[in-house]
């Protein structure tokens, strides 16, 4: 019986493969060499020969004649603006908006802690006195005071911030929707780029691409699967090349189906299931393979994350740091052509401030105050000297650079440890979110939060608000709705209004 589905299925893709060349005038050119592959019967078997042939044309390979055939069928989906691309530096853990970026120096101590705010070059904004690089470039930035949301747990907050959708589980390692750059990743899934067009580091601890599927998954140089386990004392991951020659532009398996049960899987083509197909996951496998595959053999996704290739003087000015190389990479790898860079922004503290290496500063984790007294500075330098490239290179009207974590921190300082030293807890009620370049104004403030900062009081936005406007600029319409695996359409966004000041 198995034999006879298997001739069945041989003759069945043959047939159709041939069938194709001649509706397409290609008999002649193309011969039918043996039957169509997996990804071939999957993208186009299915679909309307109709449609096909009314648009494609002889020499479009198998991407371009499967998005023919989508936006035929009225699915398209529109080309992402080529002038608008991403870094975020993901803060995760969640940075204190009181402690950096609004500074409280009239609360009572146990609120406003021991940091003093500096002004900067443009007039009434201020922020800490750690940052004295960054207070003389003001006018190049932007601060977020009032966005909120309403989840307080890390994965469930990075959920929320990436996604705009509140989750059903907590502490779930991977988001059950899909996130910016995974949208974004998404509507350049046929576009023809040496590079992908989502990178990120290492996985986030509650995001991910969830029912978009594998192939918008970004693509992980030398991923860290604690990331996502919600520990938070690993060691800072690498985007950059680190010259050990272990795992450097390798693509993970991580986050996408493990490629040996997939090889076992089309071996025995003849007894899967309906439901796998629907899942899209043998597509989207392919479609992630070959983009894997062009990345790892192209010499420009190589060079783009070669620092060696930068001057002396260009590592100097970004800091021999984690940090310095990760932002240095991320300005090499938009270059290049990547729309959405989200890279960890970890640090290894000294043994005796604390044990974290996220922003997750609790007094059970970190002395806060101590911690940013190591790590800010760092910061401030890597962070300005991005900010002065962006600029230096015409990219400050194409790139846009953030810099924020899922929540806050809360206003009052804890001291839970035994030790009785210094920490804050999760606070999505108010956060602070730095923005350089991407062509929005800059210079200017958006927003305040209460005396203490406990809340927003002015120009209050739900964080999804950040989202519409960063899709807004990518030319990506909210509005519109994916398929999840039930088959149910979910709305990129149901919620949240581009930011008039930005735009």
């Amino acid at each position: 019986m198995m034999q006879s589905n298997t001739y069945s299925l041989v003759y069945s893709t043959c047939m159709f493969q041939k069938d194709l060349n001649r509706r397409l005038g290609l008999a002649n050119l193309y011969p039918c060499s043996g039957p169509v592959n997996r990804r071939q019967w999957l993208q186009l078997g299915a679909l309307s020969m109709g449609a096909l042939c009314s648009g494609l044309r002889p020499g479009d390979d198998l991407l371009a004649a499967a998005k023919i055939v989508r936006d035929a069928q009225g699915h398209p989906l529109p080309e992402l603006n080529d002038d608008f691309s991403v870094i975020l530096f993901w803060a995760n853990g969640g940075p204190s908006h009181l402690d950096m970026f609004d500074m409280k120096p009239e609360a009572p101590m146990e609120y406003r802690g021991p940091f003093r705010p500096i002004q900067t070059n443009v007039n009434g904004m201020e922020i800490c006195e750690l940052m004295p690089r960054l207070s003389r470039m003001a006018d190049k930035f932007t601060l977020l005071r009032s966005l909120y949301h309403e989840r307080a747990e890390h994965s469930g907050g990075t959920n929320r911030f990436l996604t705009g959708y509140s989750s059903v589980a907590r502490n779930l390692p991977r988001s059950e929707f899909p996130d910016l750059g995974s949208v974004v990743a998404k509507h350049a899934e046929y576009a023809e780029n040496p590079l992908p067009f989502y990178v990120a580091n290492t996985p986030s601890y509650g995001a991910g691409a969830a029912y978009l599927g594998a192939a918008c998954e970004a693509y992980m140089p030398m991923p860290n699967m604690e990331t996502a386990s919600g520990a938070n004392r690993y060691e800072p991951v690498p985007i950059y090349q680190t010259g050990l020659g272990v795992g450097d532009l390798t693509i993970s398996q991580g986050g996408v189906v493990d490629l040996g049960r997939r090889r076992e899987v089309l071996n025995q083509l003849d007894r899967l299931s309906r439901d796998v197909d629907n899942t899209k996951m043998m597509s989207s496998m392919d479609l992630f393979q070959q983009r894997a595959a062009a990345m790892l053999s192209s010499s420009v996704a190589k060079t783009a994350f070669d620092l060696s290739l930068e001057k002396e003087s260009t590592r100097e000015r970004y800091g021999n740091t984690h940090w310095g190389k990760s932002l240095l990479t991320c300005r090499r790898l938009v270059e290049a052509g990547v729309r959405f860079v989200q890279c960890q922004a970890t640090f290894r503290l000294k043994p005796e401030t604390g044990r974290t290496s996220t922003w997750d500063d609790h007094s059970v984790n970190a002395h806060i105050f101590k911690s940013y007294q190591e790590k800010v500075p760092v910061l401030d330098q890597a962070v300005s000297a991005l900010i002065e490239e962006l600029y230096e290179r015409g990219l400050d009207k194409k790139v846009l650079f953030i810099f924020c974590g899922e929540f806050g921190r809360t206003p009052l300082i804890r001291n839970q440890d035994a030790s009785g030293r210094p920490g804050r807890d999760h606070w999505p009620q108010a956060m602070s979110v730095f923005l350089s370049g991407g062509g929005i104004p800059t210079g200017q403030v958006i927003g305040a939060t209460s005396k203490r900062a406990e809340e927003p009081v002015e120009r209050i936005m739900n964080s999804n608000c950040l989202l519409a406007t960063i899709y807004q600029k990518f030319g990506v319409d909210a509005d519109r709705s994916f398929l999840n695996n039930a088959g149910r359409p979910v709305p990129i966004l149901t919620e949240g209004e581009p930011i008039r000041e930005l735009l």
